[in-house]
């Protein structure tokens, strides 16, 4: 089930570049935030913001275009989504934070951590590439990821009223076990993305990949991030290509793998999931 944030939390609309960035803040204490990838939204960050919030003040936005966020014509190229972490950071009176991410988070936090490294005091990055960076060309080769070239009108139109068949295929496929993802959770995510707009936007994520990865070599040619990373990769996906993905891009790289897990690894293994988070982000 998709679990509730915890009492006292609240939510944040923050104006950026073009968008609203839907964000729910609370807790007090060091920051950390969390970005969420594509089939979730931030409500997956519920149970790790339940283990932080007592001392950390904790920052779950949506991404652009996706959840409760708004639904803009443009700006999905990553970099400008890493702006967005900034202004959402920005309208908190937060100067630093920890990162943690997963999927198209990683993507993002990739953008917001090379563009404002002071920002970042540590980053757990979870089963999930990075564009333009170490073996993305091979990475698109697996018929896996057929996705990532899915989009256009025609696939929207496609798609349209058939949200949950689409998604259901994320969930099935690349977990180890379909059952760990219940229906009350595919049910969740499946009606935010059945919002107007919300399929378009998220295809659009997709397409920015190419302008990514340029950018990506662009942020990667500067010199690599030094704030502590944390890479974990499920063993049933990323396993511990993960840490050398962003061992190209970083140079204090711990790899941790988490057992009997697909790439939902906040869902199939939360427990699991939440005490390497935690354990990580407490030293």
């Amino acid at each position: 089930m998709v679990q509730p944030f915890p009492p006292g939390m609240r939510v944040e609309e923050v104006e950026t570049d073009g968008a609203t960035i839907h964000a729910r803040v609370g807790g007090q204490g060091p920051a950390v935030v969390m970005l969420h990838g594509f089939g979730d939204t931030g409500d997956m960050w519920a149970p790790l913001a339940t283990a932080l919030v007592a001392d950390r003040t904790v920052v779950v936005p949506d991404l652009r275009g996706m959840g409760l966020s708004s639904h803009p014509d443009r700006g999905y190229d990553k970099k400008t989504q890493g702006h967005d972490v900034a202004r959402v950071l920005d309208r908190l009176k937060i100067e630093t934070a920890d990162l943690v991410t997963h999927d198209i988070g990683n993507m993002v936090g990739y953008a917001f951590a090379a563009q404002f490294p002071a920002r970042v005091t540590r980053w757990v990055v979870m089963d999930a590439p990075l564009p333009g960076i170490g073996p993305w060309d091979e990475i698109l080769k697996s018929p896996a990821l057929w996705h990532f070239n899915f989009r256009g009108p025609d696939v929207e139109r496609l798609v349209q009223g058939r949200e949950r068949i689409y998604l259901d295929r994320f969930w099935n496929e690349l977990s180890a076990n379909p059952k760990s993802i219940d229906e009350e959770t595919r049910r969740h995510y499946a009606e935010l993305y059945a919002r107007p707009g919300a399929m378009h936007a998220a295809f659009e994520q997709f397409a920015a990949f190419s302008q990514d990865a340029v950018d990506n070599k662009a942020l990667a040619a500067k010199g690599k991030l030094a704030m502590p990373v944390l890479a974990i990769g499920a063993d049933k996906s990323f396993g511990t290509t993960q840490a050398d993905v962003v061992g190209f891009v970083a140079t204090d790289v711990t790899a941790q793998v988490i057992a009997d897990s697909g790439h939902w690894l906040m869902e199939e293994q939360p427990a699991a999931t939440v005490a390497a988070i935690t354990g990580f982000l407490a030293k």
